[in-house]
């Protein structure tokens, strides 16, 4: 077997009592259109999953993070989605600490951001994305969906 690249993805997990940021993903978005997701982008080339956290934060909703209040809280590894799709590894980082109120900075993929209680997450929420919520709540670190 031959190793396979995978695509990284870094995800903010912001909570603060008891409520988790969640953007509404624009309807013609690539990936989860009109769904309800973390702030979320992929690794560029040469570029750290912290640091990507760190842009896609100031980019999408105008937060300033310090990579050294970040901590790797969950991961999803999953099959890419087609058979020649490159597998993803989907990081989640948890804030410490922010600056700034999240704002609609990229509405071509974001339409708006709203605080939801960790129990009553929206119905409309990216599969994976719940999947790791609930696993950060239960402590558990790790969860790979779709793989047979």
């Amino acid at each position: 077997m031959t190793a396979a690249p995978a695509v990284v993805g870094g995800h903010l997990y912001l909570e603060q009592d008891g409520l988790v940021l969640l953007g509404r993903r624009h309807p013609d978005a690539v990936f989860g259109g009109s769904l309800w997701h973390v702030l979320a982008g992929h690794a560029e080339r040469q570029e750290s999953a912290l640091d990507c956290v760190v842009r896609e934060a100031l980019e999408e909703a105008g937060l300033v993070l310090d990579p050294a209040d970040l901590t790797l809280v969950h991961t999803v590894h999953m099959p890419g989605s087609g058979p020649d799709a490159a597998p993803r590894i989907q990081m989640f980082f948890r804030a410490a600490r922010w600056t700034g109120e999240p704002q609609v900075l990229e509405p071509e993929c974001c339409t708006e951001w709203k605080w939801w209680p960790r129990e009553a997450l929206p119905p409309d929420i990216v599969s994976y994305t719940r999947a790791a919520i609930t696993a950060i709540a239960q402590g558990r670190t790790y969860t790979e969906p779709g793989w047979t």
